[in-house]
């Protein structure tokens, strides 16, 4: 029995799945990844986006941190591909329990999935930082130089995790709440090199710990099946 049919077998027999997910989830709709060798780390700008994308850069260089974040964190012609769209069928079916991401495209709720973890946020929720009002992302792409609340004025912030910035703590609880319990846990596109969120999975206390990536990750000696390979392929022979 190959791998993929190993995995089919493990979800036909459980109504307790959880899945974390990674910026490789993403990809095959067409969103860059940053540690891919063909991903925004490998492009030219003046700062690396690690920095671009810090609380100090946002504070200190926010008309430059916006020139890079609609260019390069503001894809919002991206559908949802086979994964989102096969783990959102999972949940109607009452097999996953939760989806946890990294990712802050919002991809898994066009999908139709309902209970997202979004660990670093997302780019549809953006707040002014002078008097709370919301903003969807599309105001903040169409917007010029440093958005502006159409209020007070204010400055508006995106509702996302930049480095240095620490995960909310109740979607934190949530997340270790469902990994502890769930009968399978299914990690997939990501490199678990993301700390606290790669930490996540030490939580985990049953024996299908399943890995479903392209390359080699820091957990695979851990994992009770390693399914190599594209995700959304992978999934849509499930």
């Amino acid at each position: 029995m190959n791998e993929v049919e190993q995995l089919k077998e493990i979800i036909a027999s459980s109504d307790n799945i959880v899945f974390f997910g990674g910026a490789g989830v993403s990809t095959e709709s067409g969103i860059p990844d940053f540690r891919s060798v063909d991903g925004l780390y490998h492009q030219k700008y003046d700062y690396p986006p690690e920095t671009i994308l810090s609380h100090t850069f946002y504070m200190s260089k926010t008309e430059e941190f916006y020139r890079f974040y609609r260019d390069k964190m503001l894809c919002l012609t991206a559908k949802p591909n086979a994964a989102h769209l096969k783990l959102a069928e999972w949940e109607r079916q009452g097999k996953l329990k939760a989806v946890i991401t990294q990712n802050i495209d919002g991809l898994h709720q066009a999908a139709g999935s309902r209970e997202v973890l979004e660990l670093h946020g997302s780019v549809h929720r953006n707040y002014c930082r002078k008097c709370g009002k919301l903003f969807d992302a599309k105001y903040i792409l169409d917007s010029k130089g440093i958005p502006t609340c159409d209020a007070c004025g204010g400055q508006i912030k995106p509702d996302v995790v930049l480095y240095e910035e620490g995960l909310d703590d109740e979607t934190l609880r949530k997340s270790i709440q469902y990994i502890s319990e769930a009968d399978v846990l299914i990690i997939g596109g990501t490199s678990l090199a993301v700390y606290p969120a790669a930490g996540l999975i030490d939580y985990y206390r049953g024996n299908k710990l399943v890995l479903v990536n392209k390359s080699a990750t820091p957990m695979d000696k851990r994992a009770d099946l390693l399914v190599q390979g594209s995700i959304g392929e992978i999934f849509s022979q499930i």
